[in-house]
């Protein structure tokens, strides 16, 4: 979980290649394929959500806490990307204009800048980032925060975790 840019569909694709885990991206299902971010229908969102959750073993990134209790419930980690508004806008930036394929990215989709990403990065996210802290709080899972780009880089060695293509 963490705010837009972080890095969480990047992470979970590298946990679930390093321990053999299918990676699931929430973007990916709560949007259509071959959309420019066309939301799904919420109910659509929810069949998609609770099938992926219901397998065995999987690594899941993305936020959508309307689900969160869900997915807890399954969990056996949690893992919170704390980044700050100026490494979300640089990622996002990096993406839109160097990224043609990533992880957790849509099918069918570009990414490109767009005002409304800038503006829930610089202005909405703030008001999340405090939503995502006091449920980290709250939660009773083996669970981590990692806060800048170092941390994760650590995290990401101490895991012998790698960060490929898509």
């Amino acid at each position: 979980m963490g705010p837009s840019n972080s890095g969480k569909s990047t992470l979970a694709s590298a946990i679930g290649r390093a321990r053999g885990l299918p990676p699931i991206h929430l973007d990916q299902l709560s949007h259509l394929p071959g959309t420019d971010w066309v939301p799904r229908a919420d109910e659509d969102f929810m069949i998609l959500h609770d099938a992926a959750i219901s397998g065995q073993h999987w690594v899941m990134d993305g936020n959508y806490s309307r689900f969160l209790l869900q997915r807890l419930a399954r969990a056996t980690g949690f893992i919170l990307l704390d980044t700050s508004t100026a490494t979300s806008l640089l990622r996002y930036f990096r993406r839109s204009w160097f990224e043609h394929e990533r992880h957790g990215g849509l099918d069918g989709a570009q990414d490109s800048v767009k005002w409304d990403m800038i503006h829930h990065i610089a202005v909405a996210t703030r008001k999340n980032r405090r939503k995502y802290r006091e449920r980290f709080n709250r939660i009773s899972l083996p669970k981590i925060s990692l806060s800048t780009p170092g941390a994760i880089a650590r995290f990401y060695r101490s895991e012998n975790l790698v960060r490929s293509a898509s």
